[in-house]
């Protein structure tokens, strides 16, 4: 019987690329939360001082136009009457990723998560700070393409980042850096399989050769002595 020799994962190429520097992916993370936070509130305050609610303006054609709106609502004005709710759940997000990141070991994970920080905090000032008060306050929006919803930078950093998630799930990368084929054949590693699926220890299967070469020594032996005799 064959032994199936591998070597441990904490002395792989797979372990090594998991342990990327955390510190590093952290900077990452907080890098893009701020590039994304940063743009948000300066195109929004931008946009405040410069354009008109009642004018709109063709930035490229028809294609895309800014439009100063005040959203009540989620992104693309979805769940317009609904502020103090969304509130509450844009808080619950950003407590849940922060929460998530303390296992971060995937560059793309750091990307998506510091987006998805990045455009929820974006969303939340406006919220919080802006009229009518508190929790209640209406987000500034003012980005439009043809036939769709008024949109603004969160709003993009949000979908990317939902988009990116999404992507990430679909090949089966984990926010630890961890392919669902490498836990497969760790798993198949632990044991041999068979059709039924019975899975026996690789340790037993040795223990049971062993003791199958005492049982055909012994035999030789006692063959042996019969001859004498």
């Amino acid at each position: 019987m064959t032994l199936n020799s591998s070597i441990p994962d904490s002395v792989g190429p797979d372990h090594s690329r998991r342990q990327r520097s955390k510190p590093a992916l952290i900077t990452l993370l907080v890098g893009i939360t701020v590039a994304g936070y940063g743009t948000d509130q300066g195109t929004k305050a931008w946009a405040s001082a410069t354009l008109d609610p009642n004018r709109p303006k063709q930035l490229v054609g028809s294609l895309l136009q800014l439009h100063l709106i005040r959203n009540p609502g989620a992104a693309f004005s979805i769940a317009t009457n609904a502020t103090l709710l969304l509130t509450v759940i844009t808080v619950a997000v950003i407590c849940v990723t922060i929460f998530s990141a303390r296992r971060l070991r995937s560059k793309p994970w750091a990307c998506a998560l510091g987006l998805l920080i990045g455009g929820a905090l974006g969303n939340f000032t406006d919220r919080f700070f802006r009229e009518p008060g508190a929790g209640r306050g209406h987000v500034m929006d003012f980005l439009q393409f043809p036939h769709w919803p008024i949109f603004n930078v969160a709003d993009m950093c949000v979908v990317t980042a939902a988009c990116l998630i999404a992507l990430l799930a679909l090949h089966g990368i984990g926010i630890d850096g961890s392919r669902l084929s490498d836990d497969e054949s760790l798993h198949h590693d632990d044991g041999v399989g068979v059709d039924d699926g019975t899975t026996f220890d690789s340790s037993a299967d040795v223990n049971f050769e062993l003791r199958a070469r005492d049982v055909s020594s012994s035999d030789a032996i006692v063959s042996v002595r019969h001859d004498h005799c």
